[in-house]
């Protein structure tokens, strides 16, 4: 199977300007994505899609291949899966080359399990599923007990009556750390209203440890992620 690993670092954020170059323990944040991808022994190629200067000058010195992101696909309200589809159709126009299967690795994500990446791909090949993401349990934020607000009067978000951890119905939220589509899935979501359709409708997942990702969306996402990095090394 051809993979094509995908960073997307676009300029803009809203949370930290400027996220995806700021240092974390000495070198830019997206170094660490870039690394981890290049351990990777079941990626065959790596790009990154930005329209930053300085994350396109960070991929010279790492040599590294990138694709400008047109500015229509740099903005907040882009859709990752049409920054995806650019990018495939650039390479592949360029080089002629064929991909099965593209990873998604964000350039926030600076803390990842070190084998998450191949243990992605090869679930979605011996799967033969639409797509593999990684998803970590939902802890003391679960909908079970959530609370909506009028005024100030709460009023449970879902009726029920659970008082133990133990009895709540086990649900993921994806953390983040890789999504692996097939080639044929990514393509069929175009134009899709739903913006997940993407992800085809064979859906399969990776249970990982909360704490296994960092994604940084908040200056103390940063404070965060120092700390799991010193705990790895």
């Amino acid at each position: 199977m051809n993979v094509l690993a995908i960073i997307p670092a676009r300029a803009g954020s809203v949370g930290v300007p400027g996220k995806n170059i700021r240092k974390l323990l000495g070198k830019p944040v997206i170094n660490y994505t870039i690394e981890t991808a290049q351990k990777a022994t079941l990626i065959n190629r790596i790009v990154v899609s930005s329209d930053s200067p300085e994350v396109i000058d960070i991929c010279q010195r790492m040599h590294i291949d990138f694709i400008d992101r047109p500015a229509e696909l740099a903005t907040s309200n882009a859709q990752i899966d049409d920054v995806m589809r650019h990018c495939l159709a650039e390479l592949e126009s360029q080089n002629g080359d064929h991909t099965d299967a593209v990873a998604l690795l964000y350039a926030n994500v600076p803390v990842r399990a070190d084998d998450i990446i191949d243990r992605a791909i090869e679930l979605l090949t011996t799967s033969g599923a639409d797509s593999v993401q990684t998803v970590a349990p939902v802890g003391k934020f679960h909908p079970s007990w959530l609370y909506q607000l009028n005024g100030d009067r709460a009023s449970k978000y879902i009726d029920n009556k659970i008082y133990r951890r133990q009895d709540l119905d086990p649900l993921y939220y994806i953390d983040g750390a890789v999504g692996v589509v097939t080639r044929q899935s990514l393509l069929a979501g175009q134009d899709n209203p739903d913006p997940h359709a993407f992800w085809g409708p064979d859906r399969r997942v990776i249970i990982q440890d909360p704490h296994e990702t960092v994604d940084i969306d908040s200056v103390r996402d940063f404070y965060m992620a120092e700390a799991a990095l010193r705990e790895k090394e």
